[in-house]
């Protein structure tokens, strides 16, 4: 049975992957940054993720587990690290400060 899968797999990847037939016609760049949807999107996204990091401090403080002050430093430099990069594409807000 493994060397039916193999060889099956081992065939899908040699055959290069099929192109769509308007490929070629046009090429166009998107800046998603620019758009006012994405960027209210990636900014509810991370905000979110940071509210939910600080709460999961919270509740580590309340602990009595080994290693808390470790997980509470974790934490604290994944909530540093995702504002900064809200403030590296103008995302931040005052609410996070």
């Amino acid at each position: 049975m493994d060397l039916i899968n193999t060889q099956w797999m081992s065939n899908r990847m040699d055959k290069p992957a099929p192109t769509p037939a308007h490929q070629g016609q046009f090429e166009r760049t998107v800046d998603l940054d620019h758009h006012d949807s994405v960027r209210n999107h990636v900014h509810q996204r991370v905000s979110s993720e940071v509210e939910r990091l600080q709460r999961r401090i919270e509740v580590l403080r309340l602990t009595q587990a080994p290693h808390v002050a470790f997980m509470i430093s974790s934490y604290q430099r994944m909530i540093d690290q995702k504002k900064g990069f809200l403030q590296n594409w103008d995302l931040s807000d005052r609410s996070m400060s």
